[in-house]
């Protein structure tokens, strides 16, 4: 079994051209929906990458240079995730403070 300590996450966004003109707000919200759940599933594979790559090390299969790309790798994309919900966070409350 072989690993690629350097593997990168594509996240695929949605076309803009292939979203109807009049797209219902239930459409776009699904498409948003779809878009966060592969970027959160891209995060998950890199933290069971990290976790198969500590598994070979123990096993002597792989040098920890490469355990530690995979790690580093691992804990960036969290890191970001965390980051990106908190700017979400902010937003949602900056707009429930609007008055109206």
């Amino acid at each position: 079994m072989s690993f690629n300590p350097i593997q990168t996450q594509s996240v695929k966004l949605p076309d803009t051209n292939s979203i109807k003109d009049k797209a219902t707000p239930s459409e776009m919200t699904q498409s948003f929906g779809d878009f966060l759940k592969n970027a959160i599933d891209g995060v998950s594979s890199q933290e069971q990458n990290a976790q198969a790559m500590n598994d070979q090390y123990v096993l002597g299969n792989v040098d920890v240079s490469q355990v530690m790309i995979a790690s580093q790798q691992a804990e960036l994309g969290l890191q970001l995730t965390s980051q990106i919900r908190n700017k979400v966070i902010e937003a949602y409350q900056e707009i429930m403070r609007m008055q109206i």
